[in-house]
């Protein structure tokens, strides 16, 4: 028996595994999400699925499709949604239009209950400190239902 983690083969994603992380010590600590890569725009986009099983795993495929087709769309959703939700007032067009530059996706998450969450790294260093980045939840409806800031 293999100590390798699992793995879920798509034809459009490729090979997703379990994630894994090692620790300082040298103990392999296994997370409930799989996790692949897909390059989007010439960028490697990280892909996390929630589940611990490739059968637990298979029915969230069909929503991160949905998400990466209208990626542009909800890239824009997310990035005014962090200007409109950490600005004091209105936000002026140019601010939108800057922050949508400035805010790179770096990983695209599917839950299990229909949520994505979509997190995005200041490229300019300019607007979050670093080791903390912005994360856009949508609903399943791809409305923006949070946004919040991770580390």
């Amino acid at each position: 028996m293999s100590d390798a983690p699992p793995l879920l083969h798509d034809p459009e994603f490729g090979d997703l595994r379990r994630a894994t992380s090692e620790l300082t010590d040298g103990s392999v600590l296994t997370h409930d999400w799989f996790v692949g890569t897909r390059e989007v725009d010439g960028t490697e986009v990280e892909l996390m699925l929630e589940g611990t099983t490739p059968a637990e795993v298979e029915p969230l495929l069909p929503r991160l499709r949905s998400t990466l087709t209208h990626l542009d769309a909800l890239r824009r959703t997310a990035s005014d949604a962090v200007v409109t939700r950490f600005s004091t007032g209105e936000p002026e067009p140019h601010e939108l239009d800057e922050a949508a530059g400035d805010l790179q996706l770096e990983t695209v998450e599917v839950a299990a209950d229909g949520t994505v969450v979509l997190h995005l790294v200041d490229s300019c260093g300019a607007h979050f400190p670093e080791g903390y980045w912005p994360a856009v939840h949508l609903g399943p409806d791809d409305t923006v239902v949070d946004v919040t800031i991770e580390s």
